[in-house]
């Protein structure tokens, strides 16, 4: 992307909300369905991550800054551009065909993490070519046949060069997301006519269809018979998986693999007090973006005791609910190490196709160095210091 291109999104779309209502608009309904919808009435879990992230204000110093703030931070060790990711998402080609491909190529290019999850239509292999430097993966429950499914993901994992597994912990059970469902996109899932329908009302999304293919769940393709259909591979996931990671499951895990293990989904202190003791190397506080039920916790809201719990021992990462660089600003000063987005780098795609999510992360990178700037932070690490409270004039604890 070059510099006038960059001056006319930055212009046009500087928000996270104005890349959603140009993908609301643009996309067929299904497919805005799954990228913004949640869990429950009204999207209460998905609206509770965002009142209580806005509820959190960062108390100015000035007189302090006499340059540009540095976003740089280091992860397990490596050094990224800024302290913030993208989330796994599970089929993002739903809601915008070849969406992984452009994912891991804007996190290549802007140096931070892409996270591939599972359930996407690009495998392992093909990630770690598009973006070799900053590739994380994700994995969900395959517990039968002694997980032989899942220990061998991670094995392809660890041989293509991933350095950082994530296990998703917080989904147990499948559960109701009504956007999803009035929109069209059913459980198990086909694809109707409905569907077919709906995306010729989108020339983005059919262009963007036709030159990436149907979105299928590549990384399961050597464990399903050949020629599967994309309704048989819904159904053999629906029969292979499901169910929480067991603790002595995430023991075996980690024994089999060697590199960095993070645990998602972790809201109670007891449970990331349980990975520090099974030798997990982070947890990131999630509830899954209010996507599986909506009357869990805002996930900000219990960052600072996961933090207190750990202790250091372990690095803290933050999903749910981040839109902008104060959001990340926000989780970084209560403690986290980075703050990953999901939803709306979905809305990035569906607004600006294969240029949205370098622009997000630009969006994101931007809007932090400006907040530290206004706070008083030289780097990163000084939003530590920053004293924060919530908007009832309660300090945070």
């Amino acid at each position: 992307m070059d510099a006038t291109r960059e001056i006319e999104l930055a212009r046009a779309y500087p928000t996270a909300f104005d890349l959603r209502e140009r993908a609301r608009r643009l996309m067929p309904k299904f497919a805005f369905g799954y990228m913004d919808g949640g869990s429950g009435h009204d999207d209460l879990g998905i609206r509770r991550n965002w009142d209580a992230l806005d509820a959190i204000e960062l108390l100015p110093r000035y007189g302090l800054v006499a340059r540009p703030p540095e976003c740089r931070v280091k992860i397990f060790g490596r050094e990224y551009s800024a302290p913030l990711g993208i989330s796994p998402i599970g089929g993002p080609g739903t809601a915008y065909p070849g969406a992984e491909l452009y994912l891991a190529a804007a996190a290549q290019k802007m140096n931070v993490p892409y996270t591939l999850g599972l359930l996407s239509g690009i495998d392992v292999e093909q990630a770690a070519k598009v973006c070799p430097d900053v590739l994380w993966y994700q994995l969900y429950r395959f517990a039968r046949n002694d997980h032989a499914i899942g220990l061998d993901l991670a094995r392809r994992a660890a041989a293509a060069g991933v350095t950082t597994l994530v296990l998703t912990m917080d989904t147990p059970t499948r559960t109701i997301r009504p956007r999803e469902t009035k929109s069209g996109i059913q459980h198990p899932f086909r694809v109707t006519w409905r569907l077919r329908l709906d995306a010729l009302s989108s020339p983005r999304w059919i262009a963007s269809f036709f030159r990436n293919g149907m979105p299928r769940f590549a990384a399961l393709k050597p464990y399903m018979k050949e020629g599967a259909t994309l309704e048989e591979a819904t159904e053999f996931i629906r029969h292979e998986s499901g169910g929480a990671f067991t603790w002595d499951e995430v023991a075996k895990y980690r024994d089999a693999w060697k590199g960095r293990l993070v645990l998602k989904g972790i809201l109670h202190p007891g449970d990331a007090r349980k990975a520090v003791q099974l030798g997990a190397d982070g947890v990131i506080v999630s509830n899954h973006g209010g996507r599986q039920i909506d009357c869990l916790p805002a996930a900000i809201d219990v960052l600072p005791k996961i933090v207190s719990e750990v202790s250091g021992r372990v690095s803290v990462l933050f999903d749910s609910g981040v839109r902008s660089g104060v959001d990340v600003a926000r989780a970084f000063a209560l403690g986290a190490d980075a703050a990953f987005s999901g939803k709306a780098f979905l809305w990035s795609l569906g607004a600006l196709g294969s240029e949205g999510p370098e622009h997000f992360i630009r969006v994101l990178t931007n809007d932090l160095r400006a907040c530290m700037g206004q706070l008083g932070c030289r780097e990163v690490s000084d939003l530590r210091l920053v004293e924060q409270q919530i908007r009832n004039g309660t300090k945070c604890a």
